[in-house]
């Protein structure tokens, strides 16, 4: 939930929001984007450094019980995997705030997505270039439901780099579909993701006019 910077905040154990999580007064409009992948590709790093409010998190430990049915690329440094959601807020201007929403990755949670997507403007892809076959049913699923979205390739230290048209013929891209590069560890990099998505919105909304 948010609150107005108007709200009367109460003391003690009913205390109200921490000052960094009010939602600003100014806020005008609010945009519901998702942020989507395959398992480890960065979504909960991607929400968690571009969040301006603590970021809600379902990530639970990773057990021997995934063994065979989750994907298990990175579980040697990897111990945990988002179940449910990721949430975080990002104002874009003093007027528009963004609701991001990370789903999961483990393909048996992806049930879940259909409820994420609902309502979404949008959705940023995060693709791994060391995995990019994680990414087909992804993009696949995002055609079926008519999200628009971006790709954003997360430059891991040892993942391969690839030209940016060799990337869209290899996920069988459409030519006006965007594709960035960025580092989901860096609040910045993602923020010009995001915005990146959301000129791209701008541009259909204006091409439907």
């Amino acid at each position: 939930m948010d609150f107005k910077s108007s709200d009367t905040l109460t003391s003690g154990p009913f205390a109200g929001p921490r000052e960094q999580d009010v939602l600003p007064a100014t806020a005008a409009a609010a945009v519901k984007i998702v942020i989507v992948g395959g398992f480890g590709v960065g979504k909960t790093t991607m929400v968690g450094s571009v969040s301006e409010i603590r970021p809600l998190t379902t990530e639970e430990t990773m057990t021997q019980a995934g063994i065979g049915v989750d994907d298990d690329y990175g579980s040697e440094t990897k111990t945990a995997t988002t179940v449910a959601m990721d949430f975080g807020r990002i104002s874009i201007s003093d007027e528009l705030v963004l609701y991001l929403f990370g789903t999961p990755g483990q393909e048996r949670f992806w049930f879940l997505w259909n409820g994420l997507f609902e309502g979404a403007l949008g959705a940023v892809v995060l693709i791994d270039t060391r995995r990019l076959e994680v990414s087909f049913d992804v993009i696949g699923r995002l055609e079926e439901r008519g999200v628009p979205f971006i790709i954003a390739v997360n430059d891991f230290p040892d993942a391969p780099r690839h030209p940016v048209e060799a990337l869209r013929a290899a996920l069988d891209l459409e030519k006006e579909v965007p594709i960035v590069h960025c580092d989901a560890r860096q609040r910045a990099s993602s923020r010009d993701a995001l915005m990146t998505l959301m000129h791209y919105l701008h541009s259909l909304a204006m091409a439907r006019a």
